[in-house]
C-alpha cells in the first residue's frame, strides 16, 4: 500500500482554513494512490493553541470543525491530530490525540502520553496524559501510533514512561507483529535539532526492527518555527523518504519496498536551515498577523543588513522599506552602506536625519541637565528618537516594524528600551553575533547582497564620537562563548570560570544578563532558533538576588 505524509502550515484557531487544507491535501494523496494519509499533531486547531483551550467556544467550534471534516474527506484513511474532550471529574478536560477517519467516522484514536512542560512547552496545563492504546490496522498492516513527545523518552530524562517500549511489550505478549511506527508531531525547529531527531528515530528503528513514519508541522507560529522535514526511515534507520524543509509538502512511501519521495536534501547546511527558518518565520508572522509589508531602520551595520535581506526574501523587495536615520555621529560610510544595501536588495530606501530633533531634546532638557556631563542618557535619546520615527512610519503606512538587535546584545542589555527595541517582531533576537556574521556570509555566497564593508568593519552603535561595541563589551567571539554556556547549557559563574575564562569577564557578563531581564520582558517577540531563546520559554524573575 501507499502512505502519504502531509506537513501543513496551519493557522491557530482558523478551523475552516485548516480543515479545508486537510481535505484538499487528502484529495491529492488519494490521487497519488494512497490508502492512508497522515497529518501533523493538533492540525485542526494549529499548534500550540495555548489558553484558547480554556475557552468553551473554542472547544465547541473545534469539535464542529472535526464533524464537518469527517463528512468531506475522500475515500481513504486520514490520520490527523486534534484534541478530544475527556470524561471524568478529576484531571484535565482534554486529550491530545491522533485519530483516524474512515468513511465519515473515527475508527481509531491514540492519545499522547508524554506531555512536555519544559522550555516553550506547557502541555500539562491543558491535557491529560493518555493511556496505552491498541494498534491501528488497515488492510493487512498494523501500525503503532504515537504523538510527538511519545518517542522522545530516550532523550528527555524527566519521563519514567516509554510509550514505544510499552507498545512493543504488548506486541511480544500478543505475538502480533507491527509493520511500522507512526509519529505525528508539532516539533519546533532549533539549531542541530534534526541530528537529535534522526538519532532518536534511528535508534527506535533498529531496536524494534521497524520502519518509522514521522509527520511534522511546518510554518511560523509566534516565536516558534516548525521546519517540517517529515520523513520515513527503514528498519536500519536510513531515510527512505524526506519532505522539504520550511514549506508545505506531501511525500508518498510504498510499503512493499519501503521506498518513497525524497524532496529535501538529507544533509543541509546549518546556516541554510537557520536562514530558511528565519525567512519563513518572518513571512508567517507578518502575514498571519494581517500585515503585508515591513519597515526597519538601516544603520549601515551588519545586524540591520541581515534583517533586511531576510525581510526581502520573506516578503519581496516591494514590501520592505529601509530607513536611514543618521545623527551627527553617523559616518558617511554607514549611510553609503545602508543605501548600497537597499540598492542591492531592490527595496525602498528613505533618509530621515535626526540631528534637528536631537538638538530640540537637548535644548528642552538643558535647564534640568545643567552642569551634568553627557552619558548614556544622550545616547538613549537618539535611539528613542529613531524608534519614534520608525513607529510613526509603521502607523502611517501600515508596515510592521522589525527590530534588528541580535541575541548577544539582548543578553547583556546592549539595546535601548523604547528605542531600537521598539517594534512588532525581533527577527534576529535569538541569533548570536557570531552567527550573524556566518549567516551574512551565507547570504553573500552567490554575490554581494550585504556590502562587504558592512561585514568587515568593527560594530558600532554610533551614538557618540568614535564609538565601538568592543569599548564596552568583550570581543563578540568570547561573549558568545560565555553566553552559550550560561544561557543554553545552564552553567553558572563558577562552572564557566573553571573552564578557563577570566573571572572578571565572566562576572561582568553574567551580571549584565541578570540585570537586563526587565528589558527583555518588554522586548518584541523574537524568532527562536537556538535551544534556549529569550521569550516565554525562559522564565526568570526580574527581581532576584541570586549570583550563581
Amino acid at each position: 500500500m501507499k502512505i502519504g505524509l502531509v506537513q501543513l502550515n496551519p493557522i491557530i484557531g482558523d478551523f475552516y482554513y485548516n480543515c479545508t487544507k486537510i481535505e484538499l491535501w487528502s484529495i491529492k494523496a488519494k490521487e497519488a494512490g494512497c490508502d492512508l494519509v497522515i497529518f501533523p499533531e493538533l492540525v485542526v486547531s494549529g499548534y500550540p493553541p495555548q489558553d484558547l483551550l480554556e475557552r468553551k467556544s473554542f472547544l465547541t467550534e473545534h469539535d464542529s470543525a472535526v464533524e464537518s471534516l469527517l463528512k468531506d474527506l475522500p475515500d481513504l484513511d486520514v490520520m490527523f491530530g486534534c484534541f478530544e474532550k475527556r470524561k471524568g471529574e478529576k484531571g484535565k478536560k482534554l486529550y491530545n490525540s491522533a485519530v483516524v477517519a474512515r468513511k465519515g467516522e473515527i475508527i481509531f484514536r491514540a492519545r499522547k502520553q508524554l506531555l512536555p512542560s519544559y522550555d516553550v512547552f506547557d502541555e500539562t496545563r491543558y491535557f491529560q496524559a493518555g493511556e496505552k492504546t491498541e494498534f491501528y490496522t488497515i488492510e493487512d498492516m498494523t501500525f503503532a501510533v504515537t504523538v510527538c513527545e511519545d518517542v522522545w523518552s530516550h532523550d528527555v530524562e524527566i519521563y519514567d514512561v516509554d510509550p514505544v517500549e510499552d507498545l512493543f511489550q504488548t506486541v511480544i505478549r500478543k505475538k502480533n507483529p507491527v509493520d511500522a511506527i507512526i509519529n505525528i508531531s508539532a516539533s519546533p525547529f532549533q539549531r542541530e535539532k534534526e541530528a537529535t531527531r534522526k538519532a532518536i528515530f534511528e535508534k527506535i528503528c533498529r531496536r524494534y526492527s521497524s520502519p518509522f513514519l514521522y509527520c511534522n508541522q511546518v510554518g511560523g507560529q509566534d516565536s516558534l518555527i516548525f521546519d517540517g522535514r517529515s520523513m520515513v526511515l527503514d528498519t536500519a534507520g536510513e531515510i527512505v523518504a524526506l519532505a522539504h524543509g520550511f514549506q508545505e509538502d506531501l511525500i508518498v512511501v510504498d510499503t512493499s519496498t519501503w521506498k518513497g519521495d525524497t524532496h529535501g536534501a538529507i544533509e543541509v547546511s546549518p546556516f541554510q536551515q537557520v536562514y530558511d527558518g528565519l525567512v519563513m518565520g518572518v513571512r508567517d508572522y507578518v502575514q498571519k498577523c494581517g500585515f503585508s509589508s515591513v519597515v526597519l531602520g538601516l544603520s549601515g551595520g551588519i545586524d540591520s543588513a541581515l534583517t533586511a535581506v531576510i525581510a526581502v526574501d520573506a516578503l519581496g523587495a516591494d514590501n520592505v522599506l529601509g530607513v536611514a536615520l543618521p545623527s551627527q555621529y553617523s559616518s558617511d560610510d554607514s549611510l553609503e552602506d545602508a543605501k548600497q544595501l537597499a540598492e542591492n536588495l531592490g527595496c525602498s530606501f528613505k533618509t530621515v536625519p535626526i540631528t534637528p530633533l536631537f538638538g530640540g531634546f537637548q535644548e528642552s532638557l538643558a535647564p534640568l541637565f545643567d552642569g551634568l556631563d553627557d552619558d548614556l542618557t544622550e545616547q538613549n535619546l537618539q535611539a528613542r528618537i529613531r524608534g519614534n520615527l520608525l513607529m510613526a512610519l509603521s502607523n502611517k503606512f501600515g508596515h510592521l516594524l522589525l527590530t534588528t538587535g541580535n541575541k548577544s546584545e539582548m543578553a547583556v542589555g546592549y539595546c535601548t528600551l523604547y528605542g531600537d527595541m521598539s517594534g512588532g517582531l525581533a527577527v534576529i533576537s535569538d541569533v548570536p553575533k557570531q552567527l550573524v556574521y556566518e549567516l551574512s556570509g551565507y547570504v553573500n555566497r552567490d554575490g554581494e547582497r550585504i556590502p562587504v564593508r558592512t561585514i568587515s568593519k568593527a560594530p558600532t552603535a554610533e551614538l557618540k564620537p568614535d564609538q565601538k561595541d568592543q569599548d564596552d563589551l568583550p570581543p563578540y567571539e568570547l561573549l558568545d562563548q560565555i553566553l552559550e554556556l550560561h544561557l543554553e547549557q545552564g552553567e553558572g559563574e563558577k562552572e564557566i570560570i573553571a573552564r578557563g575564562y577570566e573571572k572578571a569577564v565572566v562576572h561582568d557578563v553574567l551580571r549584565r544578563v541578570r540585570l537586563n531581564e526587565y528589558k527583555r520582558k518588554q522586548a518584541p517577540m523574537g524568532l527562536k532558533v537556538t535551544s534556549k531563546a529569550f521569550g516565554y520559554g525562559r522564565r526568570f524573575p526580574n527581581v532576584q538576588n541570586y549570583r550563581g
